[in-house]
């Protein structure tokens, strides 16, 4: 008689966890199956594959919640539970199942809660001299103002264990932290909240795959907006487009390090800020990450399909991995950015040949791009930052960076309108990166306006624009500019503790209204500017599915 795993899945869908999860679990449920177990699932949310009645061996439709996961593992007298496909709920209940008994396959409570709980994981980075921001966990105002004050503002301030970056902040000053501190704390009451200091540098991550010694890194994602936008809603290329190789190498060395100190079993997520050449740890996630299926896709790496092998106990050079494509004098022994011979989902291996092939797709450029639903979300504020907003994302892939990113531009909404101004009106510290825009736009024919701080430092750069009024000061404003169909695209940055109701807030709103295009970021705007050669010959993009892609340049 099989035996049974349950696979737990990530409940309802909210903003921060949805079909990437449900992806993961489903990946898993076929590759235990492919093992020989009965896999059955709880989950609770009939939009997903993972619920579908012939998904699994048996489906539970059930909230994923303690009471009724140890019911279902009762009734299944099942062999352990997988808690680490189904994202932040599922990952939760680790520590507690594991109290009442239940046995955790993977990567163990002790390691997840190394990983999560702020003290031990500090120390653990200590040990292995892996750097981080400085921050302490806190469980009050006064101790978060005190903290504040000791690394310097800004700081960063999220409360712990919660998903999608809920009530996630960047504070300037103490009348910011004192205003907002609250709200962090009633995010998951009982939990400390997390200050630690901002740095405004470049975000990257990697997903890894582990057997509790070696490690796999199929890539690394380099994040195109800069730290402080949720890794959610930032958009992320694949290979790094502007990472030297060393700095990828010490975050490879840190994730491996972290991977085997940790014991992980399965798979883990990691994001870096990356300050003057050294790459600094921001968070592990010790579970899959919603850019699981993203990754999968463009390195070809099975990677739901190893980190379920090697959750139940297969290890990496079992099933091929046996020597690293980029190797490290810091991490012998480990492997690192993909092996020789991957194994199918069904675990036999593949020849050399066909490897190279799949490994041939990092010669791609992937660009993931978020989308979001602010037009049927009236109330929410649509600039970035560390909450997450978006409602799905899109893929672009290409021999070309500029044709990639152009390709995830257009998926996701962000298009230039055939005629109409491109209106610039960004916050201070933008001010010199709109100079930059601005010269790109006007060097391609472009007709800019802004309003009068931003214009003022075009036209001091020689760059061309029309000032535009702000809205208290009467026409023409962007507004009329706005409703009046006269606008292409609109690049328009918060100001520092911008809430929603603000002029610039309410500009925001009218580009959802009108259907122009609203970039809040600099960084995707400059990102946009790239790609408008692309944008103006359309011949330097190719349709072709990316096994073509692969042939065509292996």
């Amino acid at each position: 008689m099989k035996e049974t795993v349950v696979v737990l899945g990530s409940g309802p869908i909210r903003i921060g966890q949805g079909i990437e999860f449900d992806y993961s679990c489903v990946h898993c449920v076929w590759t235990l199956q492919a093992m020989g177990y009965r896999a059955a699932i709880i989950n609770n949310n009939p939009e997903t594959v993972s619920t579908d009645f012939d998904t699994g061996d048996g489906l539970y439709f059930e909230p994923v919640a303690l009471e009724e996961v140890l019911d279902v593992f009762e009734h299944e007298s099942a062999k352990g539970v997988v808690c680490q496909f189904g994202g932040q709920t599922a990952i939760n209940l680790a520590e507690a199942l594991a109290d009442e008994g239940v046995p955790v396959l993977g990567t163990s409570p002790e390691a997840i809660a190394a990983a999560e709980d702020r003290d031990q994981f500090e120390k653990l980075l200590n040990r292995l001299g892996i750097p981080k921001p400085q921050g302490r966990a806190v469980n009050s105002l006064n101790e978060a103002l005190v903290v504040a004050e000791e690394v310097g503002y800004p700081v960063l301030v999220r409360p712990s264990f919660v998903l999608g970056g809920r009530a996630m902040a960047i504070i300037y000053d103490a009348n910011h932290l004192r205003g907002f501190y609250q709200e962090a704390e009633d995010a998951n009451p009982g939990q400390p909240v997390l200050v630690d200091k901002y740095f405004v540098g470049k975000e990257a991550e990697v997903d890894v795959i582990s057997d509790g010694v070696d490690t796999l890194v199929p890539g690394i994602m380099e994040h195109i907006e800069r730290a402080g936008i949720h890794s959610g809603d930032s958009m992320a290329v694949y290979p790094p487009v502007s990472i030297d190789s060393a700095l990828q190498a010490k975050m490879v060395d840190y994730a491996c390090l972290i991977a085997r100190e940790l014991g992980v079993k399965g798979m883990m997520n990691i994001q870096f800020v990356l300050v003057d050449d050294e790459a600094y740890v921001i968070e592990v996630n010790p579970r899959a990450s919603r850019t699981v299926p993203y990754l999968s896709k463009v390195t070809g790496v099975p990677m739901v399909q190893l980190a379920t092998r090697c959750m139940m106990g297969q290890t990496l050079k079992e099933l091929g991995y046996t020597s690293g494509l980029w190797e490290l004098g810091s991490t012998d022994g480990q492997i690192v950015k993909g092996g020789e011979e991957p194994p199918r989902s069904d675990g036999s291996v593949r020849s050399s040949d066909q490897v190279r092939a799949g490994v041939g797709a990092a010669r791609l450029y992937a660009v993931k791009a978020p989308v979001f639903s602010f037009q049927k979300l009236a109330l929410v504020e649509p600039s970035l930052g560390p909450e997450m907003k978006s409602t799905g994302e899109v893929l672009g892939i290409d021999a070309s960076f500029e044709a990639a990113l152009y390709k995830a531009l257009v998926a996701s909404g962000i298009v230039f309108k055939a005629k109409g101004q491109v209106i610039v009106s960004v916050n201070d510290d933008d001010k010199p990166a709109a100079v930059e825009i601005g010269r790109a736009l006007q060097e391609r024919g472009y007709a800019l306006g802004a309003t009068s701080g931003t214009c003022d430092a075009l036209v001091n750069a020689g760059v061309e624009c029309e000032r535009l009024n702000k809205i208290k000061d009467g026409s023409p404003t962007l507004l009329d500019r706005l409703y009046a169909g006269e606008v292409s695209l609109m690049v328009n940055t918060p100001g520092k503790g911008q809430e929603m109701g603000s002029d610039a807030s309410r500009i925001r709103r009218a580009c959802i209204e009108t259907g122009v295009a609203c970039v809040t970021s600099v960084d995707t705007a400059k990102a946009l500017a790239r790609a408008l050669v692309v944008f103006e010959n359309q011949d330097l993009a190719s349709c072709r599915t990316i096994s073509e892609h692969v042939s065509g340049i292996a």
